[in-house]
This record gives C-alpha cells, structure tokens and sequence, in this order.
C-alpha cells in the first residue's frame, strides 16, 4: 500500500489503544490514497451479494485460519463486514469465534453461520483501517531513586495510563485530524498527528514530549539531520505551503536529557525540562541557514529570486519558535527617560508575553534559579512544579535583592516572591548591621485575612528548609488592648493586613526599625480597598528607613494581577530603580500608555465610520491593522478600502497570498513612507508576527483575551513608565479603537470592567449594553441558589463572576413546606441552632414552646430503630428519596441529593445527604442508610436556615474570621436561643436580636447570657451593618408578599390543618418548590387561569401603595409620647379612641398610615397630634396612672422604643445583655418575648 511521505491527510480516529497503537481511516481524497467514497461503494456492494446469493453453503468455509480474511455479519455494525481471526478454531453449531474488523478497527463475536468466503472482487481494497503509532514518540515513567532521595524521568516499556488518557482526550476533542507518514515499521505506519481544538493547531507528537508523557527517539539508521532536512525539502518542494499550521515539519524535535533530575512543567503540573529548549534553539540553528535548498515553485507575481527569498523567510518565521527563549529574542527599546524597556513575546504553544523594564536572563529550571540549596530541595518534595513563565522573571531579580514589579494573571499566587525572600533571609550576614531589637526582617502584606493565612501556611511549610524564620500572622480587629497584647520577638517574617499594621503601629511604632523586605501582595486589590493605609504604611517604612544608620539596603515587591495607577507613584517615591515584569499583554497597554477609544456607531454605518477613523489615522498613524472574526467581513473592508483609494493588504486563512510575502509588503511599504492598513482575521496575526502597529481597530468586538492578543501587534509601541501616564494622552504612540455596534455581542461587561481600569473615556451606550448583558446572564442563573453574600451581609461586591443569583425566584425562595412553628408564631421563636456555617449563618430547627412536633417525633424514631430488627437497609438507593440513618445513639432523617456513578465491583457507594431536620450535608456509604416509615415522613422538614441581621465584618471583608466563627461556634450550637424575626423568605428567616435566656434556679428570675450581634461586635473583628435588612426587603420589594404572617395565616385558613400537613409530606417537597402555582402567596385568584393571574398581579402593582411609619415612643407616669417620623407631612390625619389610635399623612407620593391598638386605655379628648418639620408628635393622656409594660396589644416591627427620653436604669430594659435581674415571665412563654418595642434596646457600644 503506497502511502505518500510528506503529505498531510485528513483522517478519522477509528480505534485507540495507546500513541504506539491506533488505527486511522484516510478522510480525503489525496493521490495514492483510497478514500472512504470507494469503501462506502464496497459495502454496499458486499452487503447486496451476501445478502442476496442463494447458494449459501458455496460460501460458507469449511475451516478458519488464522490471519485469513473473510466476511461476517456483524449483529453491532448490521452489515458484512471484512474480518481476520484470531485463532484458527473449528467452526460448529453457533458457535461464536472473535474476530478483527478490518475496515472498522473493531474486535467483535461472531457466529459461525454469520462467516462467509472472501472473493476476489472484494479483495482489491486495501483495508480501511491503517495501524499507526506516533513517528519516534516513545514513553517516559518516573524512576524513584529512595536512597539519593531524588526523581528522574527515564523511558518506560509501557505507556502510563494518564498518557493514554490525555491522547484520548486530545483526539476526542479535536474538531480536525491530520497524519503525515514518515515510514513503515512492522507493517505499522509512523506518522506525526496534527488535530485542531478549539481553533488551535496542536502537533500530538510534539504536544505529548511537551507535556513529558513522551520523549523523542531519534528513527534508527540516519540521526536527526536526515529527518529534519527531509521534512524541510518536503516543504521546499510543495506548491502551496498552509499558513495556519505550524506542525511537526517545522519544529525539530529534541532528545530529553535522561538522568537528570528535573523539576515539573508549571502549568501542567508534569515535569519539564530545560535542555529540551536549548537542544531546540540549537537544532533550529543548524536547520535554518543561508544555504537553504532553493524552491521548485516560485511565489507568483513574483521575480524568481524575490520569491526565493520570500520562501525562504516564511521558513524562518515558523522555525524561530523554538529560539523564543532566548534573551537574543528580546527585543528593546529606550523611552524618553532613557528607562529600558523590553518586548518579548512567545509564538508557541504557551503564548508568552513579557514587558520588561530591563533586560532580565529567565530562569525557567529549578536547578538554574538563584534559590538555596535547601529551598530546590524542599520546593520539588511539596509538589512544586517548578517556576513557571513569570516566575522565571521575576525570581532572579528578587533573590538578589532588587526592588520588583509584577504583574501577572498568576499574579496573586504568594510564590512568586516567598522563595526569593526566603533565600534572602537565609544570608544572615545582611543583617549583622542591624540594632538588636526586635522586629521583623519581612514583613508580607495581604489584602484580606484569607489570603494572609494562605501565606502563613506556606511559610510554615517552607521554613524547614530554611534557618529559624518564626513567622507570625497578625489579625486585629478594633479592640484596642489585644494590640499590646501581640508578641513580636524572635519573628523575622509577619504576614498581615493594611488594617491591622496600622493598629499594631499605633502601639509599637518602633516595628518597622529593623524592616528589609515589604512584600504587597495582590497590590491592585490593595490600592483600590485600602489606597491611604498602603499609603501611610510605605510613609511609615520611609521613616523607618531614613533613621537607620549607613547604606541600608532595603527592598519592596509588589505583584498582583493587574496594573493600577497608584503602581507609578509607588515605583517614584519608595522604589530604587525597580524591575518591572509584566506577563499580562492587555496590563502592560495599561502601562505603555496606550490611548483606548470606543466609537460608538450603526451596524449599518460602520465602514463610513472606519474611513473616518482612517482619515484622522493617517495624519500621524502609519501602520493600522483592522482585526474582524471573519473571512467575509475581511474582503468586503479590503473591497471598500481598495475603492477609496486606499493601499491595503489583506490576510485570512482562505486567501492565497503567503503570510511572508504580506509580512514583507508591511515592512517595505512603510519604509516608503506609504501608510499600511492591514485588513485580518484573529488567527492570522500570529504567522506574521507583528509587534509594530501604531493603530488597532475592533472591527469586530472581541472579548478580553482576544483583545489581548490585538493589543500585542502594538508592543514595539508602548510607551515607557510615567508617573502621569494615566493622563498624558497626547503623548502616546499606540492606539486601539473599537467599533461599537448595536450588535455586539455579549463581552461587553469584561470590555467595560477594563476600559474602567485603564481609565478611558466610556461611552453611555457601552454602558447599556454591558447592563442589557449582565441582565441577561443574570436571567441565566435563575435556577440557581440565592447569593449567600447576599443574604449574609445585603452585598455582593462581585455579581459578574458570583456563579449565584441575586434575584428572588418565587418558585425556589418561597417555599410553602415551613414548619407550622412558623405559622403559629412567626415572630416570636425558639430557636435551635444546629449547623453552624460561619458566624451570623446557621441552620437548625424553630422550637415550638409548648410542644415541640419533632421533638415527639424523634422520641418515636428513637424507640422503633432501637430495635435491631426494624433497621431495615435500603438496596436500591434513589436521589431525592427520604431515609433513615442510625448514628451513634441518635436517629436523623436524611434525604439523597447526590449519587456518584456505580463503580464496576463495588456494590456500597459513597452518596451525600442532607439532614432535612438539622440542615447540614454529609457523605455517608448507602449500605448505612435506612428504611423510614411513612409516619415518619408526614412531618415537614424542620431545617430552617438563620441570618443575623445588623453586623458584618470589618476592613470591607467579605468572610468571616474562622476565630469568631469558632467562638460564636462554640457558645451557641445545640442551646436554646430567644430570637425575634424581622423578615423572611421561604425557609430563611433573618432575626435580630437573638438573645439566649437562662433561669437561676430557686427564685424565678431568669437573665440574658448573651446577646449574639453583641458578641460578635464585642470581639472587634465585626462591626455594624445598618444598610442589612434595608437591603433584603429592596431585594424583595417586586414579591407580592407585604406581610409574612398574614401570608401564612392566609394558607393555614386556606388549606386547613389536615391539608397542610398534607402539602408539607417531603415527598411533596420537590414538586411544591418547582411549582410556581403552589407558591402564590396571596390567593387571590386561580392558579390555572394565567391571565387572570396576570391582571391581579398588575392591578397590585400599580395600586397606590401604603407604607408604615417608623415610630418611637417613651413614658411617663401620666403620658404616653409616640414620634412619628414623617419628612414634610401633609394632609395629615389623627384619631383617637379609648383604645386606639389611627394616624396618616401624605409625604411625597407615598402615603403613610398608623392603625395602633392600645394596651392600655387613654382619654381621648386629652390627646394631642403636633406636626413638625421631620416628625409628628402624639401625646396620649393615659386613663390610669403607672408604667406601661407595652404599648401595643399586638406586635409591629415599625414601632420601637425610645431611649433617649426613656427613664427607666438599663437593668429593667427587658433586653439588657449581662446579668442584670429579670421578673419576667418563663423563658419562652408569650408575655417574656412581647413586642417589637424592645428591638433596639441593645447597645452597639
């Protein structure tokens, strides 16, 4: 079979068993080739003689050999197929004998009846299914060597199963598949693999050494030269070379340098292997010279010797990957402040960019880095992969001392600067000038708590390798005296945050004096949350080190992931000629000044829009690329540009001029002093190889990482640090315009989010359509839970990447499966908390005061599972299904929401429950779980989730401290606590306060233990959040419910109490949340007649709507004084009754009434209303003389009491949080909790 060398082919993936064993069927038609056209012709051919000869026994074989090809039916395929058998068996009566599908690669059973003779004419094909293995691609494992305590990778006999998998995934993945045949060994064709993901070529040989599945085995016989030159004359030789494809004919492949030992590749987590790129640079050196074999076709339009040359350069383009590596590369330029600047940029596979402020040797192996011994051993034995990219930048200059910039998308990973500080603190002879006091030698600032833990943990797990570090994290809240409190000696790193530096200064200012090393970590993070405390903290370290005696060498490293304006001033005023490494293409734009435009305009109007753009480019721009994202709209600008007289080049991957001729015609053309407009697709800018454009145009909107990759055409461009960078506009020598369209698409809120950071000027129309689209993708999450931050603190900072929704979805938040404790007593509650998520979020149960529903129901559950006969174990385990589950002493019910798939052998799997009384989630194996009764199931889940209003965490964080949630942890799971519910939403309820109440025993006095918002303000790390409850009701404001009990009052009357507790079976649970009918809260109107629906709902909304004044009121021995807080009243209204009074006004458009039933009685004639400018005041004239215990019969959340004129001691306020003496009714009962007067008696202080 006469396969053409050279020639790459399109191919189908049949069958793959490893990269040394595949079987490929030829896609294409190519000469020399049978394509699948002819085997498509063979099998109907076959399947009509087969099918249709009568003389069955004439074809029948009287025995099988083996290696002989015949034709059996396949029962999977349905059709004849040719066959090779495995062994030579005698055939009998049904017997089934396996055999090998020649054109199909697959192995299969067939009977004996089904197994035919081959003739002659069906023998011609060769067959379709081509054994191949990967062309001098061999395996690699990893050797241990346990007594010199290293690992090296050498060659393997066999493939690893993770090698296997991954060259499975790459094929399946791929939307293309291209083989190029180098040879024919053991009838086994080696070829090199090309595949297409995701718009990417990818060479599968190349890719899997890469990636270190593989190593490079030089072909026996001729060493590498003569496969590299036979690929190079191949190339040579062929008409039409493919622009987009940068494959295994031009990229020499090297040996692995076996024996060594080798860090791991840092984005695969694979090991790596720096010989691999010099073996690369050299190899590619030797292949491209000036002797280079002369083309058999010349470029046409072209002289000869012009064409030569042309070719001969397009080699060069594609053979100057593997030289990207090398500093020679590194192309610089000086700014007007005669700073270096550097562009590199990376073709290959990785995509690497980097903007140096001076020229930097990479260190991209372990071995070569400037680290200490112990910190090269210590790192590969934590699973460091290695540095990666910008590491290799970024770790030189840092482990000599030098102040350093990074900024980087892994820019908030804290490795790339703990190991060049770890190596600096290892040299104690630079600090032997030091005073001897105490203090830190490096201190590491951290935007958060979390991430300064994260640190603190990577200190602690590096110090081993290094001399005594003792590193400290510091966390300080508000509480003034745990400052002084903090130990400082003997420590030479502190990890903090700017908030608590600032607190810990104001008591040791002497800190800094001993200070070498500040490291800012995530330093956008910090400039935008704490700009004036990193400001005064580099003031502090300033003075610190001015005082010190001699030439102190000190050093600051800031890194993080994107550029900031505040970066420049810190390089002027606090660095010592700083290194500045940038990996992020679009932050370095930020950085070189490049002037970013939105032109706004019509779809239809967008060429008339471009010549405008043109026309003012230029006068002072001279080399301007137009990127689009397709072919189409790539000659139609070539077309309305040729028309005007425009020279223009145009490129994409359907048009026949060579990338290296249109790379040439870009550089002569501007040379001549003739403006270049280069009109392109995305894919194309790669080939040439542009890095000097002045203008950039987004004929197409592109999202960010496209607009990355546009902006890097421009690099030669990018103007050299400034302090006014951000302003100085004028100055610039890039530029990059976007089209903007009513039409673009849906990358608009990540073009806004950075046009925002790099400070450009925003049109309002990006702003609708970054608003239209985050709406949209909002509407995309509906399913989703509700925002957690959302609920927690009334906030979330984030709402583009939260994964949550941050809108009420009735069908999800408004449940109706609650516990009748909640009808009964919505306000009012005993509550259990029995999960614990973090400090103000629990889950638990609300705790009926008289009888508790669960509590009788687990007395029973207790009772029926103690008998050992009655624990039933379920078989089949199914999701949603409600279970028992016997642990330790305790009976819980349980309900399935998870089940992994069943793994072959073993019949118990791990499934993940939630306990639906307690609200927490586990993992438990399903041979654990048990049968319950259906009387068990008849009462709702009790799990209820609570939110304590009111208190947030300090310095803008966004989580917990783990130190409060423990403590609040510790004082509140499993005990009883008196709360008062102040909004809810399904089977959320937000309380505040939530008080737990204990009685002394022998005397009926019971007093307040502990208010819980008290205790966490008490412990500093909180503070108050008096926007929480405003912010859920705003949430909540387009629910039609007005008033959670009257809802809930409204079912109960509705359903009755049998059918509720009908409704609340947790079978029914799932159908009655997914039901939008079920979730109706009012009942007002049918739940299948949607128009009706429809109308009520309209006529609600558009109704005038009454809102409730917030009133406070206090007392004295004869009156009674009610502050109605109402800004500019009119029409103003007050009556009053013996026992009741009626108030409402009009402020505004909105209307306000007051309908208050008395406690007590009042003369009426007596009683006055005074309007005032901000309040109305009520004077009521009480019938009898004496204190009032309450002013209302029933409880109303817009009425508090008034302190500032109350005149009681603070021990009789019934919520006063100590141990001040009660004589209050029992804990629990009706009277203790009464009203929503007693809501703001607790102190913040």
């Amino acid at each position: 079979m006469n396969v053409p060398h050279g020639i790459n082919v399109d191919v189908l993936v049949l069958k793959i068993e490893d990269p040394s064993c595949f079987w490929l069927a030829v896609k294409e038609c190519v000469p020399g080739l049978v394509y699948e056209v002819a085997y498509n012709n063979l099998n109907a051919q076959m399947n009509e003689f087969y099918d249709k000869h009568k003389d069955t026994n004439l074809l029948k074989p009287k025995a099988i050999e083996s290696g002989q090809v015949y034709v059996v039916f396949s029962e999977e395929l349905k059709c004849w197929c040719r066959a090779v058998f495995e062994s030579p068996q005698g055939h009998g009566v049904r017997n089934q004998l396996r055999c090998f599908l020649v054109d199909y690669a697959k192995y299969t059973l067939v009977e004996s009846d089904n197994i035919r003779v081959l003739t002659g004419v069906f023998t011609r094909l060769p067959y379709r299914a081509k054994k191949c293995s990967l062309y001098c691609t061999k395996p690699v494992t990893l050797h241990l060597d346990f007594s010199e305590n290293t690992a090296k990778i050498g060659p393997a006999r066999r493939w690893d199963a993770a090698a296997i998998q991954y060259f499975r995934d790459l094929l399946k993945e791929a939307t293309e598949v291209k083989a190029m045949v180098r040879g024919l060994e053991d009838n086994v064709f080696q070829v090199f693999l090309s595949v297409t993901v995701k718009d990417e070529k990818i060479c599968v040989n190349d890719n899997l050494v890469t990636k270190c599945f593989a190593r490079y085995e030089e072909p026996k016989g001729n060493a590498e030269s003569s496969a590299d030159d036979s690929d190079i004359k191949a190339l040579l030789n062929a008409e039409c070379v493919p622009v987009e494809f940068v494959g295994p004919t031009f990229v020499p492949r090297p040996k692995l340098p076996f024996g060594e030992k080798i860090p791991p590749h840092p984005e695969t987590g694979l090991a790596r292997f720096s010989s691999v790129l010099e073996e690369t640079s050299q190899r590619s050196s030797r292949v491209v010279n000036e002797n280079t074999v002369p083309m058999g076709s010349a470029t046409p339009g072209l002289p000869l010797k012009e064409s030569k040359a042309l070719q001969t350069d397009s080699i060069r383009v594609f053979l100057r990957l593997p030289q990207l590596l090398s500093s020679s590369s590194l192309q610089t330029h000086a700014g007007e402040n005669g700073q270096q600047f550097q562009s590199f940029q990376n073709l290959g596979e990785g995509k690497n960019f980097v903007f140096l402020s001076k020229k930097i040797e990479p260190s991209s192996v372990l071995k070569t880095t400037p680290l200490s011994g112990g910190l090269k051993k210590e790192l590969p034995q934590n699973k460091f992969p290695g540095p990666n990219f910008t590491e290799s930048y970024c770790w030189p200059p840092a482990a000599r001392g030098y102040d350093v910039v990074a900024i980087s998308h892994q820019g908030n990973d804290p490795v790339l600067y703990i190991p060049p500080v770890l190596t600096l603190l290892q040299i104690e002879s630079a600090y032997q000038a030091l005073p001897h006091r105490s203090g830190p030698l490096a201190l590491i600032v951290c935007p958060g708590w979390k991430k300064a833990q994260l640190v603190f943990d990577l200190l602690k797990t590096y110090q081993k390798a290094c001399r005594h570090l003792h590193p400290v994290l510091i966390i300080l809240g508000q509480n003034k005296e745990a400052a002084s409190h903090v130990e400082t000696r003997g420590c030479e790193v502190i990890v903090t945050t700017p908030h608590s530096l600032l607190r810990l200064l104001e008591h040791k200012s002497w800190l800094l004096c001993r200070l070498y090393h500040l490291v800012f970590d995530e330093i956008e993070v910090l400039f935008s949350d704490a700009t004036e405390q990193v400001f005064t903290i580099l003031d502090y370290y300033k003075k610190a080190t001015a005082r010190a005696r001699g030439n102190r060498v000190r050093q600051i490293i800031a890194v993080g992931t994107q550029w900031n304006k505040h970066i420049p001033v810190l390089v002027e005023e606090f660095m010592n000629d700083p290194y500045i490494v940038i990996t992020a293409v679009e932050e370095a734009a930020i950085c070189g000044n490049v002037q970013q435009v939105v032109q706004p305009c019509m779809n239809s109007s967008k060429i008339a829009e471009l010549f405008k753009i043109l026309d003012f480019t230029h006068t002072t721009l001279q080399k301007v690329l137009i990127f689009t994202d397709s072919v189409n709209e790539v000659e139609m600008i070539y077309k309305a540009l040729k028309s005007n007289s425009i020279v223009t080049l145009k490129k994409h991957k359907d048009s026949k001029c060579h990338v290296s001729c249109v790379s040439e015609r870009w550089r002569k053309m501007h040379s001549s002093g003739t403006p270049v407009v280069l009109v392109l697709t995305d894919d194309c800018l790669e080939p040439l190889g542009i890095t000097d454009a002045t203008c950039v145009i987004h004929f197409s909107f592109p999202s960010l990482r496209i607009f990355g990759q546009r902006l890097r055409s421009m690099t030669d461009n990018f103007c050299t640090l400034r302090k006014d960078s951000s302003v100085d506009q004028e100055r610039t020598n890039a530029k990059s315009v976007i089209l903007l369209t009513e039409n673009s698409p849906c990358h608009a809120p990540e073009i806004l989010s950075y046009l925002k950071h790099a400070e450009a000027e925003i049109p309002q129309q990006l702003h609708d359509l970054a608003a239209r689209v985050l709406e949209s993708e909002e509407d995309e999450k509906f399913s989703r839970p509700l925002c957690a931050s959302l609920k927690t603190f009334g906030i979330c900072r984030n709402r583009t990447a939260c994964p949550d929704r941050h809108q009420i979805n009735v069908s999800i938040d408004m449940a109706q499966n609650i516990p009748d404790e909640m009808i009964k007593t919505p306000e009012r509650v005993m509550i259990l908390p029995l999960h614990v998520v973090h400090a103000t979020n629990y889950f638990g149960r609300i705790v009926e005061k008289e009888k508790d529903q669960y509590t009788i129901l687990a007395e029973e559950m207790q009772k029926y599972f103690k008998v050992p006969g009655q624990r039933i174990s379920v078989t089949t385990v199914e999701k949603s299904a409600f279970y028992g589950l016997y642990e330790g002493a305790l009976c819980h019910r349980v309900q399935v929401v998870d089940i992994p798939a069943k793994e072959e052998g073993n019949f118990v799997r791990k499934v993940t429950i939630k306990y639906i009384d307690e609200g927490r989630t586990s993992q438990v194996n399903s041979d654990q779980l048990l049968h319950l009764p259906a009387r068990f199931q008849s009462l709702p889940p009790q799990a209820v989730e609570f939110v304590v209003c009111r208190v947030k965490p300090i310095d803008n964080e966004m989580e917990w401290n783990p130190k409060v949630t423990d403590d609040i942890r510790h004082k509140i799971k499993g005990r009883l606590h008196h709360a008062k519910v102040v909004h809810t939403l399904g089977r959320t309820v937000w309380v505040d306060p939530v008080v737990r109440v204990s009685s002394l025993s022998s005397v009926k006095v019971w007093i307040n233990e502990y208010n819980i918002r008290s205790e966490i303000l008490s412990t500093g790390l909180g503070t108050d959040n008096p926007e929480h409850l405003a912010e859920i009701q705003k949430l909540c404001r387009h629910v039609q419910v007005s008033d959670y009990a009257e809802n809930l009052e409204d079912l109960s009357t509705k359903e009755g109490t049998a059918d509720l507790e009908k409704a609340s079976s947790p079978q029914d649970m799932s159908t009655e949340e997914a039901s939008p009918e079920s979730c109706n809260p009012s009942g007002n109107y049918p739940r299948d007649d949607v128009a009706q629906t429809e109308e009520a709902e309209d006529s609600m909304l558009h109704q005038p709507k009454c809102c409730h004044p917030e009133i406070k009121w206090f007392q004295d021995n004869k009156t009674v004084t009610l502050k109605v807080k109402i800004p500019s009243a009119a029409d103003t209204k007050c009556e009053f009754s013996k026992e009741k009074v009626v108030f409402s006004a009009r402020s505004g458009e909105k209307l306000y009434l007051a309908d208050l039933e008395l406690q007590e009685s009042v003369f009426a004639e007596k009683s006055t209303c005074v309007i005032k400018d901000t309040e109305a005041v009520i004077v009521l004239a009480k019938e009898k003389q004496g204190a009032w215990c309450k002013l209302l019969k029933k409880k109303n959340i817009h009425v508090s009491l008034d302190f500032e004129h109350w005149e009681e001691s603070e021990e009789e306020s019934p919520f006063s949080v100590g141990a001040g003496k009660q004589t209050f009714p029992p804990a629990g009962s009706e009277e203790w909790f009464d009203s929503s007067e007693y809501s703001d008696t607790e102190s913040d202080d």
